[in-house]
């Protein structure tokens, strides 16, 4: 082929050629059979404007044509522009040629399997490079191949300090870190920063905070109130998170006076032009009321508005679209409106009476503290009609001759008595104790300060199990008030009581303290013989299921239960068919085969193990 050239021979036997263009061809070794129309005309885009950066790799075939293994992209790219126009650059392409096709089945493997990313580092240094030469944003990304996104981010960070990215591609610290370095403009504070957090793992707000330890984040209460506008209006400093919507007000000091100011003219607005008689402004971002115990003052409240029969139509029909969620912003606006009305307002009476405590909340909003009455104002606020005077003493309510203490401790003195006198009357005493435990005293009152605990007897899943009526609890403590009963003659009903004799007695009583037994109580070999002695039988309240047992315990345990039912090892045939089941169709195998007759005869079992199934309960109670 007479337009081949020689460009360069290296030492080993693949040399690079320029070859014809329409010569070349995507070979069948290139592993890269499919590539989206999109990315070869943005590939072309960027060779049109900066040229072919790499060469192409191939294999030459007898008939001199060149299968390219390696920059297939670029090949089809290249054809895009040559079919684009014809006066193009690219008659010929230069190729690094492969000495046969192992070597060229090696070179399509690594150009594909071998290809790294560019580190953020590289990323941030090469785009600042082609930005500083003229290269807009968009030229940049179809040069990288990436998206218009991607190279802003990395040109937020080219103007960093060259030791932040060398640091950076070191692997010293990481991109969020860089990322936090991009706030301060003081390149001494920067480096410092830097050599203490080289290698450490400091957070990114640790990092914003040590750069600027005096700025205030609008996010700041007072930012907020002031505004970002107004603050750079009076020359405020504002440092701007180039990564985030953060920003940093630089001169508290300035947002401390403005926000003052602010708030100063919002009290005086109060008093000037809403009429109040006084308005003081508070810095805090709360209103602590029990200053306001303190300064004694009367609180008057707003006079309720009344609504006409028409507007009170429409502000039920207003307020059923808000209820429904189909109300139009007109709507809202004017059921606001009809709120407002209805909410009522001061009268000028009022005002004149009383003043306003305003602040600014932690949101940034101003909330005001309206209708206060000082003390050298309640007499002419009485006196108009505004504040009603307080309620003196009866003055015929005689004072009693006898202090709290005392009468504590007399009371003390006949409860004594009353314990004293109940020693010899036990039978009394078991009937209150009784009366006390039973609903026949209601919900509230349990005659003697026994307060019964409440242990769990009820399990979470309910499935099989039969529990025993007279063990409920009844109504919790906090269900009191809601569902409760109280008894008002409790000596009618201690009578009442008292009729149904000492059987009925001792069972309340029985029942009240067996409530209140608690798992393992005293420790588990006392709590054993308590349920020897007792006779207590697990499973005449409780039958194993599926629901409330085996599909709870593990698939391991349940293929040895099996074996330990059936009387046999896991190489039974029965129990290695049992073991493939799913570990649900596990559970309810062994529900079957505790609780169905069909199923034990099928298993083949004994009437001894069908005993033994009746009596069995797991060993973790």
């Amino acid at each position: 082929m007479t337009k081949q050239q020689i460009i360069q021979t290296d030492t080993a036997s693949a040399v690079i050629l320029q070859i014809p263009l329409e010569a070349l061809n995507i070979s069948d070794l290139n592993p890269r059979k499919t590539v989206s129309d999109a990315h070869i005309e943005s590939l072309a885009d960027s060779i049109e404007r900066f040229g072919l950066i790499h060469n192409l790799a191939g294999l030459m075939g007898e008939d001199g044509e060149v299968g390219i293994v390696a920059g297939g992209c670029r090949l089809r790219a290249i054809q895009m522009i040559a079919e684009r126009s014809e006066d193009h650059p690219f008659a010929t392409v230069p190729v690094k040629l492969a000495a046969n096709a192992a070597e060229a089945e090696d070179w399509a493997s690594a150009e594909n399997a071998a290809r790294e990313d560019m580190t953020p580092a590289d990323e941030i240094r090469a785009f600042g490079r082609m930005k500083t030469r003229g290269a807009s944003v968009p030229e940049i990304a179809l040069a990288f191949a990436v998206t218009e996104a991607r190279v802003y981010q990395r040109l937020a960070l080219a103007n960093l300090p060259e030791p932040v990215l060398d640091a950076l591609a070191a692997g010293e610290i990481s991109l969020g870190t860089a990322k936090a370095f991009t706030l301060s403009d003081d390149e001494a504070l920067t480096l410092g920063i830097l050599d203490q957090v080289r290698g450490q793992a400091v957070s990114e707000s640790a990092i914003k905070n040590a750069l600027h330890p005096d700025a205030i984040k609008t996010s700041d209460r007072r930012a907020k109130f002031v505004g970002l506008e107004a603050y750079e209006a009076e020359g405020g400093a504002v440092t701007r998170d180039l990564f985030s919507d953060e920003a940093f007000l630089a001169s508290p000091a300035l947002l401390d006076r403005l926000f003052v100011e602010k708030l100063d003219e919002a009290r005086a607005d109060l008093t000037e032009t809403h009429g109040w008689a006084w308005a003081e402004a508070r810095s805090e971002a709360w209103l602590n009321y029990y200053d306001l115990d303190q300064m004694k003052l009367a609180r008057l409240y707003p006079i309720e508005g009344e609504l006409t029969e028409e507007e009170a139509k429409e502000y039920d029909e207003l307020a059923d679209l808000a209820n429904g969620g189909v109300l139009d912003e007109d709507g809202e606006v004017r059921l606001a409106e009809l709120q407002t009305m209805l909410d009522g307002d001061y009268s000028e009476g009022q005002k004149a009476h009383a003043g306003c405590i305003i602040f600014v909340n932690n949101s940034g909003k101003v909330e005001v503290t309206a209708g206060l009455v000082r003390p050298e104002d309640k007499k002419t606020a009485i006196e108009a009609g505004n504040l009603q005077a307080p309620q003196s003493a009866k003055p015929d309510t005689p004072k009693s001759p006898y202090s709290q203490k005392l009468v504590a401790d007399m009371q003390a003195i006949r409860l004594a008595s009353v314990q004293a006198a109940l020693l010899a009357k036990p039978e009394l005493v078991l009937d209150l104790l009784g009366f006390g435990l039973s609903e026949a005293s209601g919900s509230f009152e349990s005659v003697f300060g026994i307060r019964l605990d409440r242990p769990r007897n009820i399990p979470s899943v309910e499935d099989g199990f039969t529990p025993e009526s007279r063990l409920a609890h009844g109504i919790d403590a906090s269900e009191y008030w809601q569902q409760g009963t109280r008894v008002e003659d409790l000596t009618e009903a201690f009578a009442t009581f008292r009729e149904d004799g000492k059987k009925a007695r001792n069972a309340q009583i029985t029942e009240a303290i067996t409530r209140t037994l608690p798992y393992q109580a005293g420790d588990p070999a006392f709590f054993n013989v308590i349920a020897e002695e007792a006779g207590a039988d697990i499973r005449k309240h409780w039958t194993p299921t599926a629901e409330n047992f085996f599909s709870r315990a593990s698939a391991a345990y349940l293929i040895d239960l099996m074996c330990e039912f059936l009387g046999c090892n896991a190489r039974d045939d029965r129990a290695a068919s049992f073991a493939k089941l799913k570990k649900a169709e596990k559970a309810e195998k062994m529900e079957k085969l505790l609780n169905d007759p069909i199923t034990q005869k099928l298993m083949g079992l004994t009437s001894e193990q069908k005993a033994k199934l009746d009596k069995w309960v797991p060993d973790c109670t």
